[in-house]
């Protein structure tokens, strides 16, 4: 990519109307497949989060080990991660997310023998193969902006990520219509129903006809090094962090978020219903955020939704109203929209071709070693220095990073 088509996309300025990139990106066949496929494969991942925790309870020899089955769905995240960008890099992008739909089908269905055989085991190392596979659908926001022009990339990441608003909003519908399908096993129907999502994804990504990746011109023995060497320019580097940041701070927030409110005298109901909202809010802007960002430039927007994100945070510490709780992760989500696009879209504007497998593997690792950090922080601080204590420490995050960002921002313009 040029210096100039960088730079276009960092700042901002892009000339194309709205209507304009629109028309072009449904016209793109490529675009509208990888649409369809991750819509159809992301609509599994709500089921999954449910059924990890519902049948993990029913299996669990004891209820200290009840959410293993989820740990280790999101440890597979973070191991697979890296090793799926390299796959890509060598076979391409629809045969990577082929084996994740292949994944999910494997664990849909070992998930099914163990609920049969009553082995806690089974439905782990279910769970562990549905994880690996939901990493490799991590990089369907990369695909999108392959698949279009270098000015149409924010919008057409900002797209694809909308897939979540409709896979949050079908996801339970299926489980609720399949978790008795195969009665009297508990929840059978519903890990059958997970594998056919996964099934049906796999036919439009037949359509896919990306260009075959390039050869990295140094060896295998040199993709971390290449990785690490991206890493330390500044842009790679701000990118990454805002990524990692916003991820982890969405996750130390929302995880604990049920717990804390029904330790504040509120329902389940009332819990998931804000849960629900947290997540309509991750997703919905993706419709105008890639339109933001042709406007105002990758790197304002992501940094604008740092600051959104940190707001929600003080919002929630400052009181334990429903109102609160409501407001802060129904922000949270906006700002984890706004800094995750814009990440994203910085990320794809300064990897070359030959760097991309290693860098863009490196940043999904780095993304889910802090969520997983996060994860099982939250728990820790909610049910010890309480709600408050947790929110703050996310602004406090938010903080550094930002103070970090802008001693990054004086490198590169020194240098």
């Amino acid at each position: 990519m040029g210096v100039q088509e960088q730079s276009d996309l960092a700042q901002g300025g892009a000339s194309q109307t709205p209507r304009a990139a629109l028309i072009q990106i449904a016209g793109n066949r490529n675009f509208l497949a990888l649409l369809t496929a991750n819509t159809i494969l992301a609509s599994a991942f709500p089921i999954q989060l449910i059924l990890a925790g519902l049948a993990g309870l029913m299996l669990a020899p004891s209820a200290g080990l009840a959410t293993l089955p989820a740990s280790l769905q999101t440890l597979a995240g973070l191991l697979a991660a890296a090793p799926v960008s390299l796959l890509m890099g060598r076979l391409g992008r629809a045969a990577g997310f082929a084996l994740g739909a292949v994944l999910t089908i494997a664990g849909g269905l070992i998930a099914v023998q163990a609920l049969y055989a009553q082995s806690f085991g089974l439905l782990c190392l279910g769970h562990f193969s549905m994880g690996a596979g939901w990493a490799t659908f991590q990089y369907f926001r990369f695909a999108a902006g392959e698949a279009v022009g270098v000015s149409l990339r924010p919008v057409a990441i900002s797209l694809m990520l909308s897939s979540g608003l409709v896979a949050a909003l079908v996801g339970p519908e299926v489980f609720i219509l399949a978790r008795d399908a195969l009665d009297p096993i508990p929840f059978a129907g519903a890990y059958v129903a997970l594998a056919v999502l996964a099934v049906i994804g796999l036919i439009p990504l037949a359509a896919v006809r990306l260009p075959k990746p390039s050869r990295a011109k140094p060896g295998g023995a040199r993709i971390w090094p290449v990785a690490r060497e991206a890493l330390s320019r500044p842009a790679v580097a701000q990118a990454v962090a805002i990524a990692a940041v916003a991820q982890g701070v969405m996750v130390f927030l929302m995880v604990p978020t049920p717990m804390a409110m029904v330790g504040c005298g509120f329902g389940d109901e009332t819990a998931s219903d804000v849960i629900r909202w947290h997540i309509v809010a991750m997703f919905a802007p993706s419709f105008f955020t890639g339109f933001l960002i042709q406007r105002f430039g990758a790197k304002r927007i992501a940094v604008t939704g740092l600051a959104v994100i940190a707001s929600a945070a003080m919002f929630a510490a400052s009181g334990i109203a429903a109102l609160n709780f409501y407001g802060a992760l129904i922000v949270l989500g906006i700002g984890w929209n706004f800094s995750f696009i814009g990440a994203t879209s910085l990320l794809a504007a300064d990897v070359s071709e030959e760097e991309k497998a290693a860098v863009q593997g490196a940043n999904d690792t780095i993304i889910a070693l802090v969520s997983t950090l996060a994860a099982f922080a939250a728990g820790a601080v909610v049910s010890g220095p309480g709600w408050a204590v947790l929110a703050l420490m996310s602004v406090g995050v938010v903080a550094l990073c930002l103070i970090a960002l802008a001693r990054l921002s004086g490198r590169a313009a020194r240098a």
